[in-house]
């Protein structure tokens, strides 16, 4: 157990996630369909592959003795997870960067980082024990750090006339992106039981010479897959309905090898979100589900920074930047009351 270095691998899967769709701006003449399902292709199913097949030796064995039980919850929750998955994607397309993952990563949060140790009957012993009481409480100040950036988020919308909105979001809808955020928040959140499902894949994988770093790597493999089908059948069902299967092939005066690089540098990044915090769980030592939160608070951190950087707050007046910059702190604040909760669990 290492909770500084945890800490430090879902920061860097935090900026992953937080800055994979920037590289979006730069597809032209494309239909979201299109680039979403190319950036997929590398983030559910090459990515993961890739990296499970340097990482985790006999990868193929692993998943053939893997318990069919696990195998089917890991799956059926990257099913839901890539619903989700499918849908964070339009809430950012209607939203922008920060107030659509604020507003996505407060649910998701708070599912996914309390549902699992609940359902596991874990949830008692939490509260009972030091270390579980300062696990909570910092989960609670990223609930409150996260409901400070999405007050930003909505004083910002408040503050900006609609030509101002779609001047750096072109496809701004503030109830429609709403509605899908708040559906979006419930469903990622199986993210993290998937996770907890495959646990007995990640000891497998132990037991066939994987290092403990990287356990995980087949687990994402299985998650993934689920994520890929969500996703894969709902784009190329909006291709058909759009007319859009065209984009595949014809970039309309774009440049199409540009369009497919900026597609495969999202899907990489976006897949390295996944590998670091698969790699931090393993570092987190007994309270591991606090991950959740620590990996989301570090999104929500780089996902607003980069808000600013293109723009997405310009015209926003002090009183809302004040707003959004307490909510980071806030955040990283939280990320340190966690990790010394797990510090002390690794000494009770």
């Amino acid at each position: 157990m290492n909770p500084a270095l945890g800490i430090l691998l879902h920061a860097i899967g935090g900026f992953a996630a937080g800055s994979f769709y920037i590289a979006f701006k730069k597809v032209r003449n494309w239909s979201w369909e299109s680039y979403w399902l190319v950036n997929g292709l590398f983030t559910w199913v090459i990515m993961p592959w890739i990296i499970a097949y340097f990482t985790v030796p006999k990868l193929m064995s692993i998943l053939q003795e893997a318990p069919p039980q696990s195998l089917f919850w890991t799956f059926f929750f990257g099913i839901c997870w890539g619903v989700g998955n499918l849908t964070f994607g339009l809430s950012l397309r209607y939203l922008g960067m920060s107030l659509g993952m604020a507003m996505v990563l407060g649910l998701t949060t708070a599912f996914g980082t309390l549902v699992p140790p609940i359902f596991m009957g874990e949830f008692d012993a939490l509260v009972g024990s030091v270390s579980g009481q300062f696990t909570l409480a910092g989960v609670f100040v990223c609930l409150i750090g996260i409901v400070f950036t999405g007050w930003a988020g909505v004083s910002k919308e408040k503050e900006q006339s609609v030509e101002e909105k779609k001047k750096y979001i072109k496809d701004f809808n503030f109830k429609k992106g709403l509605m899908i955020a708040v559906f979006s928040g419930i469903m990622s959140a199986c993210f993290a039981f998937a996770v907890q499902s495959g646990k007995p894949i990640a000891d497998l994988s132990v037991l066939h010479g994987t290092t403990e770093l990287w356990k995980n790597g087949a687990v994402l493999v299985v998650i993934m897959s689920g994520g890929f089908i969500t996703n894969a059948g709902l784009c190329v069902f909006m291709n058909i309905k759009n007319h859009s299967l065209s984009d595949y092939i014809n970039a309309r005066g774009a440049s199409l090898s540009t369009n497919y690089l900026f597609c495969a540098i999202a899907g990489i990044t976006g897949f390295m979100e996944f590998m670091f915090y698969g790699m931090g769980t393993t570092k987190m030592g007994k309270n591991d589900f606090v991950s959740f939160s620590i990996h989301l608070a570090f999104v929500i951190v780089f996902s607003t920074m980069w808000g600013l950087i293109t723009h997405e707050w310009k015209g926003s007046s002090r009183r809302t930047m004040t707003l959004i910059f307490i909510g980071i702190l806030i955040l990283m604040f939280s990320t340190v009351v966690m990790g010394f909760g797990n510090y002390l669990a690794g000494t009770e």
